[in-house]
């Protein structure tokens, strides 16, 4: 299985933004930015959740939210705040944002197919 990485922007209140290569990790609800990157835009924790590793170490992380950039599309989406050490992971919440997702047979993210129930379709 190989890996899908994409570039993107990440963009504070305060003005500042960074681009950022992010692993494209379906197995993560949110997206992980690095410690220097938000720190860097001045983004300030918001609250706390407890996150599970993938080899079950319970943790817990800042969260935020930011301005985010992928594909020429502009949407904002909460973030956890790294530690050092973290690596930049785009997680599936700002994906459903975003409308992707991620074609596990091409390793690449492609737009979602939206489907929308109403009872007065006109």
């Amino acid at each position: 299985m190989g890996l899908t990485y994409v570039e993107g922007k990440v963009a504070a209140s305060t003005g500042m933004e960074r681009d950022v290569r992010f692993l494209v990790d379906s197995g993560a609800v949110y997206t992980l930015l690095p410690s220097d990157v938000w720190q860097d835009i001045g983004l300030e924790p918001q609250r706390s959740m407890a996150f599970t590793l993938a080899d079950g170490t319970a943790i817990e992380r800042k969260v935020s939210e930011c301005r985010m950039t992928l594909f020429d599309r502009t949407a904002h989406s909460p973030v956890i705040l790294g530690e050092p050490g973290d690596e930049a992971l785009l997680g599936m919440v700002t994906l459903e944002i975003f409308a992707l997702v991620l074609d596990p047979f091409k390793r690449t993210l492609r737009p979602m197919h939206m489907r929308l129930a109403c009872s007065n379709p006109g």
